[in-house]
This record gives C-alpha cells, sequence and structure tokens, in this order.
C-alpha cells in the first residue's frame, strides 16, 4: 500500500527560532499542546517532526527483536 503525503502549506520561522503547525496538520496527526516532538534533519535534505511517544514505539519494537 502507497504512503499518502500531504502538503499543509508554508511555516514561519520567527525571531526566537519557533514555528506553527498548520491547524491541518495538527489535526490530521492529533498534535495537542505540551505533546513532545522530535525534529530529525539531514543537512541540505530536510527536516522530520515526530511524535515522540512514536518514536518511542518504534523504539520498544526494535528492542523485542534484539
Amino acid at each position: 500500500m502507497a504512503e499518502s503525503r500531504e502538503f499543509y502549506g508554508p511555516v514561519v520561522v520567527g525571531e526566537r527560532g519557533q514555528i506553527v503547525i498548520p491547524k491541518e496538520a495538527r489535526e490530521h496527526f492529533a498534535i495537542k499542546p505540551g505533546d513532545k516532538l522530535i525534529m530529525l534533519g539531514k543537512p541540505g535534505g530536510g527536516l522530520v517532526l515526530l511524535k515522540a511517544e512514536a518514536m518511542r514505539e518504534f523504539a520498544r519494537k526494535i528492542l523485542e527483536k534484539v
């Protein structure tokens, strides 16, 4: 099954380095105030935000197989 990609629109980095995640993306991924996100990136390649709980679950599944 192919993964769907969504475009949520541009974001602007403020003076303090903050960004606002578009409402549609917050709703789609159930991101709520206080949620912790992890940012990954590759120089020249882009950035990815992941919910910390999703990363913990991924790590747990890997450790179960070790």
